[in-house]
């Protein structure tokens, strides 16, 4: 795989490039940035990375003005992008990571260490370069598919006083291992592919999202069901898989039947396959409850807002370091440490 690379260093007041010296520090393009680049940056410094497609689906009206966009702001040295040269010719589309300038204003913001040059520099190069980057461009394309509903930039209405509904939290694997975890020890943790909770029509969704992209074994990924009926998986949402054909679906219900049985799994499990096209994406009826006796072949199917709901019911609040999070929690706030059930040590 051929990685092409086109990031810029910022440029200095005399045509040179600004690079950040100790003892002499320029908090100025902060200030230079929109309220969507800081809404970006805090993104990618939690999801590490987005395409340009996914970029524009969530803050901008068109992919040409997203485009504009990020080329200023890699100019300014807050991104840095890099394409995949294809087979055949051609590239992939622009892949948009967090520039060094861009992450220490991040960790500026959030009073944290930033790192040094040499080090993210080699974090960048093993994203670029990271076998698993497809796949976590995809679980992050499913997440930006709900965060689209909420694009500020094509639906104005969320600009008045309606109660904010759509994705409103959006946790990363990183911050999933952090939260849940299934030994008092906390040495074994659960890792979904990320966690999220929908919220439209006055019901709230939340969900532990598994992502397949059928590089692994039907076996390996029933073999996942272990961790979640040994964490209090109902309490805090159910489960969700996401897979990329109809075939594969239908492959992966026959495993969960052979893995569990006619016993109850003690979790609600939901399943799609990505070759079903609807308007609303993965938050229209692309999903089928799963259960000993629905069998493996689906004939109906339900929204998101619609499966059953499970987990906490938290308050919004105002989280100005991530988006998309108005309805986390805390794991020391009152009534959720007692969601964590005692575990097995």
């Amino acid at each position: 795989m051929n990685i092409n690379t086109h990031t810029h260093s910022p440029v200095g007041p005399r045509g040179g490039r600004c690079v950040h010296r100790g003892g002499h520090p320029d908090a100025g393009p902060w200030f230079r940035l929109l309220d969507r680049d800081r809404r970006l940056l805090s993104l990618l410094a939690e999801h590490k990375v987005l395409t340009t497609d996914q970029i524009a689906a969530l803050e901008f009206a068109s992919v040409r003005r997203a485009q504009d966009r990020l080329r200023k702001l890699r100019e300014m040295g807050m991104l840095f992008a890099f394409r995949e040269s294809l087979e055949g010719g051609g590239t992939s589309q622009t892949r948009h990571a967090l520039g060094y300038p861009g992450a220490r204003l991040i960790a500026a913001q959030r009073a944290q260490k930033p790192p040094t040059p040499a080090a993210y520099a080699l974090s960048l190069e093993r994203l670029a370069c990271s076998p698993t980057l497809g796949h976590r461009l995809g679980v992050n394309d499913f997440f930006c598919t709900l965060a689209a509903h909420r694009n500020p930039a094509r639906h104005h209405r969320l600009a008045t006083t309606i109660p904010v509904q759509g994705l409103t939290q959006w946790w990363s694997e990183k911050q999933c291992t952090d939260t849940f975890w299934t030994t008092i020890s906390g040495n074994d943790q659960l890792r979904p592919d990320g966690y999220g909770c929908w919220e439209q029509d006055c019901r709230t969704v939340r969900f532990f999202l598994e992502y397949d992209t059928g590089t692994e074994s039907l076996k390996i990924v029933t073999a996942k069901l272990d961790a979640y009926q040994s964490f209090p998986t109902d309490n805090f949402g159910i489960l969700l898989f996401s897979v990329h054909s109809a075939r594969r679906e239908t492959g992966l219900r026959t495993a969960l039947r052979h893995a569990l049985g006619s016993f109850d799994p003690g979790l609600v499990i939901a399943t799609t396959t990505r070759d079903l096209c609807h308007p609303d994406g993965v938050a229209g009826p692309v999903w089928a409850l799963w259960t000993d006796a629905s069998g493996d072949i689906v004939t109906d199917r339900l929204r998101l807002a619609d499966l059953p709901e499970r987990g906490p019911q938290v308050t919004h609040h105002s989280h100005i370091g991530q988006p998309y999070n108005e309805a986390a929690f805390d794991y020391h706030a009152p009534g959720i440490r007692s969601l964590f059930r005692p575990r097995k040590s």
